[in-house]
Formats: C-alpha cells, structure tokens, sequence
C-alpha cells in the first residue's frame, strides 16, 4: 500500500500496515504542536531544557542504533517485522525528540535543513564528490594541489 506524506515522499509499507491513530499527524507545524501539548499536559516543560533534550536525543540514537548492531549491509536493509517494528518506535523517540529541541530553541528545522543542503552542496560539488564518500576537506586538498 502507497501512502503519500506531506513530506513530498511516497512511502511504501512493505507487508506492515501503518499505524494510525485518533489524530494523524500530517505536517511538522502539527507534530510540533502535539509534543507541545503532550508536555504542557504533564507540566514537563521545565525538564525540556535544551541540555535535557539533546541527553535524551543521544539515548534514543543509541537506541535506534541496537538493533543494527553487528548486521550486515545487507541484513540492515532486509529487517524482519520485529526488528523494523524497533527501528521505527526509536526513529519516532528521535524525530520528537528533535522536534522539541528546535521548538524550544526556536529552530525551524525545515529552513535550517535547506540551509545545510544549501551548503553541503557548495561543500560537496557533483563534480568533485560524484561516486567517492571523501570528506569536503579532502576536495579542497584535491583542488589546491591540482594548482600547484
């Protein structure tokens, strides 16, 4: 089954049904609403300081990180229903996590992900990085030995 996202993504559910819940969740400005809501309903908006936010980011990416450990390539892209079940609990820990955090901070993670692209992709011209996973520094290296 195809399920189109306002993410501009087509994703497709391999045998997995998606989950869905009372209120789908559709955009960022919504999710970013929810998790608001979900603290100010609990009064934890004084443990979501940035330092507490970004711990807790670095244990969920620990966490999605088990289930990958010791696989393969090859296995990493083929997860049972188990172990795709676990990846995807961990990368919705990570996104709300990461969402809190820019919210707090009053980052809007779509326009600083442009700007990132942006300059990764003056960092890493086509040209130069087409095929090779060689960091931009090396590149640089590249070009001004090329001038010598």
């Amino acid at each position: 089954m195809e399920v189109r996202q306002k993410c501009r993504k087509s994703v497709t559910y391999q045998g997995i049904m998606p989950h869905m819940t009372d209120s789908a969740i559709d955009s960022l400005d919504t999710l970013r609403q929810r998790i608001r809501n979900f603290a100010q309903a609990r009064a934890w908006e004084r443990y979501h300081t940035p330092k507490n936010l970004v711990m807790a980011l670095s244990v969920e990416m620990a966490e999605l990180l088990e289930p990958f450990q010791w696989l393969t390539a090859e296995q990493s892209r083929e997860l049972n229903t188990e172990q795709h079940e676990a990846v995807r609990q961990e990368i919705a820990d990570v996104l709300i996590y990461l969402t809190r955090l820019a919210d707090v901070l009053g980052i809007d993670p779509l326009e600083a992900a442009a700007d990132k692209l942006a300059i990764n992709a003056r960092k890493y011209p086509v040209d130069q990085a087409y095929g090779n996973a060689l960091k931009y520094s090396a590149h640089q290296t590249k070009q001004g030995s090329s001038d010598d």
